[in-house]
């Protein structure tokens, strides 16, 4: 990760000739906010002094809490490679806090760092690596998204079957110019469907990572005249997207998920953080899976996960472990996509697995079926205490509420199913 002085952030933005900072956070439903300075008023960020209305963020503050600050994250400053070479655009990546000075509870970023510290008293680091499918989809002649794509390629398939390789190219070029190390690209199992994997990192770089990703990927998709989406079910009877986290911890700098002498090569600590993951998956799901299209993903026959099971030797359960690489040893849990908040999705992983080395208990082979719908992972993740403590009752009530609306208007939709199925019958 680089590192950055106040002073070296003014000098580089002089230097670079950059005219505009972005200050970016994430709300609490994963979705990347900004407000845009000029170079002018610097300064006064770098002073945390650039204030918002945090009331007009849905879930983020009360009407009588409207008043909150950016704190520039100064190690996530970055300048961005697409846009133009003078003028250009930088970034930082905020956390939030209120006008006392304490940090506001309802900022994912602040979330993660609380289960962070838990890690770190008990002397763990953790780390964690995504990998990100998503689509690019052809637009419609007023340059909105659709379902669309002509393209008949499956996986590992390369161009001209491939209609996004271009785009894709140009991500990763992209990515690696901002500092991301790739270790992969390439087309996944469904037609328009692509991944892009990049190298692990402690649990907070990999967070801002994948919200730094998700814009990358949809700006240069734009650029390319497609639409890049990460919702995980964009079409019916093809697979959907995921993304799974390969997770691991360190303690004195040693993975502590390593154990030679072990038949699968995993330490009792490997074998008692699976044990967490698989006790609070349910609740997990809340968080992991967020949005009603997420279980339309989680059905059987397109390779994601719909039972709680694990296995050392099988790639397709809920939690794997891939081929033991070492210090690289890691588990693998298949289930998350890519609209859930990836600093609260990796906050809850990290506490039920601190939780499972509390209790030092193997994992079961009982065979549980994860959460069908988003009702049901509600109702989880009301009854686990622990999973729910991470966000705070405040947060937590607002949330459950907030899904329980969102698929109750879901429930109440009259679909284009239902018209082509009963229409004409009855």
């Amino acid at each position: 990760m680089k590192k950055y002085t106040r002073e070296e952030i003014l000098e580089l933005v002089e230097e670079e000739d950059v005219e505009f900072i972005r200050l970016q956070f994430t709300d609490i439903f994963g979705m990347m906010k900004n407000m845009a300075i000029t170079t002018s008023q610097l300064e006064k960020a770098l002073d945390n002094k650039c204030m918002f209305d945090g009331s007009s963020i849905e879930g983020y503050a009360r009407v009588e809490e409207t008043d909150m600050y950016l704190y520039p994250d100064l190690d996530t400053f970055e300048i961005f490679p697409w846009r133009p070479q003078q003028g250009k655009v930088a970034r930082l990546i905020c956390d939030i806090y209120k006008p006392d000075g304490t940090p506001f509870e309802r900022d994912p970023r602040y979330i993660l760092r609380n289960v962070i510290a838990e890690a770190k008293e008990m002397g763990y680091t953790f780390f964690a690596k995504p990998e990100c499918e998503f689509f690019l989809f052809d637009v419609d002649d007023k340059g909105l998204p659709t379902t669309h794509t002509n393209e008949n390629a499956g996986y590992f398939d390369l161009g001209p079957l491939d209609f996004g390789e271009n785009a894709r190219r140009d991500m990763v070029l992209m990515l690696e110019e901002m500092g991301f190390v790739i270790e992969a690209s390439h087309h996944e199992s469904a037609p328009a469907q692509h991944e892009i994997d990049f190298q692990h990192d402690e649990v907070l770089k990999t967070a801002d990572n994948i919200m730094t990703f998700k814009l990358v990927v949809k700006t240069i998709a734009k650029r390319h005249g497609l639409h890049a989406t990460f919702m995980p079910k964009p079409t019916s009877g093809r697979h959907g997207s995921g993304m799974h986290i390969n997770m691991f911890l360190k303690k004195d700098g040693k993975n502590v998920f390593e154990d030679k002498s072990d038949e699968s090569g995993l330490s009792k600590e490997a074998y008692y953080f699976i044990a967490g993951l698989l006790k609070h998956i349910k609740a997990i799901t809340f968080l992991a899976n967020p949005i009603v299209n997420s279980y339309k993903r989680l059905v059987p026959g397109y390779e994601a996960p719909t039972y709680i099971a694990w296995s050392a030797t099988d790639r397709t359960p809920l939690i794997c472990i891939p081929t033991n690489q070492g210090d690289l040893t890691r588990i693998e849990l298949t289930s998350p996509d890519s609209t859930s908040n990836p600093y609260l999705t990796l906050a809850a992983c990290l506490k039920a697995g601190l939780d499972g080395i509390r209790e030092q208990k193997m994992p079961t082979e009982k065979i549980d079926a994860l959460p069908g719908n988003l009702l049901e992972a509600t109702e989880e993740f009301e009854k686990d205490e622990l999973i729910r403590s991470v966000l705070g009752d405040d947060f937590a009530r607002k949330l459950i509420r907030v899904k329980k609306e969102e698929y109750q208007d879901y429930d109440m939709e009259v679909t284009q199913w239902e018209i082509n199925k009963y229409l004409h019958r009855f």
